[in-house]
């Protein structure tokens, strides 16, 4: 019945083109782009992940790059999963210079890793102002994670796969003494290091890993806050039938089990001595669907942002994307239910032409949107 549903409403808002709004190119010279966005009090400028391990710098009105970091040499990359893969600024970036990075290292360890820009608007940064904070290893070359930022509350989120292979063969997910599986949540205010926060759920739990702030997941790739509500999004990649999109009102979520490797989406994970029943207190997701070719399907969700730029017309809607099945789609959270849902490839395509291979989304300090190619390219969506 609830895929039923979902599928009503697809057939409702597909092939539907949204009036006012379109995308526009922002750039496509980029090799193999997986995070922009730009730190608050910028304008114009863009810094852009590449996962083989650069940053560039990217100024909107001139269209010219400028390589701020370049850490190819302590990146791993044998892996379609592993790499440079993700990004977070400090709140006062333009005073501090205070960065932070999730990669995957060439012996297949995650590594967190805070750096120090320096220079005008703090847009020059040296190898060697890196200061490891976080590192464990990964079981397989596959369900790295990657996400990280900064909380509403200035704690630094960092989003770990399983470790890999399918399954979640050694149980990671559920297993509070490995920090796979996992959403970690750390305080990065001191000088050097980092400290637990005193509210973390585990923190006192002599089994568990004193930096997880809640777990069960497989490979969140892209989290986010709505910058309006502070509310939390978690698009988790499924196994073999469903991918998810969890959603956590702002305030809560600690300590939450998100059911993975019991559960895939609503249900109970389709392998024999793999799913089982729903955990206690587990939180189902907001919005699931299912694994195929279909316009209203995939298998490999790209988590978003709630809209909360310049365009009226796109307020509160939560864009997300499949990248391998070319979709993007949104949809809007009312007393916390999904509601809404809206296809808008058709709308969002550019000179005609679907954008494929979607790695992430960015959202700059005005709140634009953008949308990343993995393929090379950066659109922007803008009014008609």
């Amino acid at each position: 019945m609830h895929y039923l549903r979902l599928t009503l409403m697809w057939i409702a808002s597909a092939f539907y083109l949204h009036a006012g709004v379109t995308t526009t190119l922002v750039t496509d010279e980029l090799k193999l782009p997986v995070w922009a966005s730009a730190p608050e009090g910028t304008s114009q400028l863009l810094w852009i992940v590449e996962k083989k391990g650069t940053i560039q710098i990217l100024d909107r009105k001139s269209g010219k790059k400028q390589l701020f970091l370049d850490i190819v040499s302590r990146v791993g990359s044998k892996g379609n999963e592993e790499g440079l893969l993700g990004l977070a600024f400090e709140k006062d970036y333009l005073k501090s210079g205070r960065f932070y990075v999730n990669l995957t290292n060439p012996k297949g360890f995650t590594e967190i890793i805070r750096f120090t820009a320096h220079g005008k608007d703090k847009r020059q940064c040296k190898p060697e102002s890196a200061e490891v904070l976080l590192t464990y290893k990964q079981d397989y070359r596959n369900h790295n994670g990657g996400w990280i930022g900064i909380g509403p509350d200035g704690y630094l989120y960092i989003g770990n796969g399983d470790g890999g292979s399918a399954n979640d063969p050694k149980d990671r997910a559920q297993d509070l003494s490995s920090h796979l599986g996992k959403l970690l949540r750390i305080d990065v205010s001191p000088e050097k290091g980092y400290r637990i926060p005193k509210d973390n759920p585990f923190k006192n739990n002599s089994k568990a890993k004193a930096e997880i702030y809640a777990y069960g997941l497989r490979n969140p790739w892209r989290c986010s806050w709505d910058r309006k509500t502070k509310d939390f999004y978690i698009a988790d990649v499924g196994q073999n039938a469903w991918e998810e999109i969890n959603y956590v009102p702002a305030g809560k979520g600690k300590g939450a089990n998100y059911g993975w490797r019991l559960r895939e989406g609503m249900i109970a994970t389709p392998k024999k001595k793999v799913g089982g029943d729903k955990p206690r207190a587990a939180i189902d997701p907001v919005y699931v669907y299912r694994h195929g070719s279909g316009p209203d399907q995939g298998v490999s969700v790209t988590g978003g942002y709630v809209y909360r730029g310049p365009i009226q017309s796109l307020q509160g809607k939560y864009f997300f994307a499949d990248y391998a099945n070319p979709r993007i789609w949104s949809f809007e959270i009312k007393n916390g239910k999904m509601h809404n849902f809206e296809d808008w490839t058709d709308t969002f395509k550019y000179k005609g032409k679907s954008i494929k291979s979607i790695s992430s989304f960015g959202e700059d300090p005005e709140g634009n949107l953008l949308i990343i190619s993995y393929k090379g390219s950066i659109y922007q969506v803008v009014e008609q």
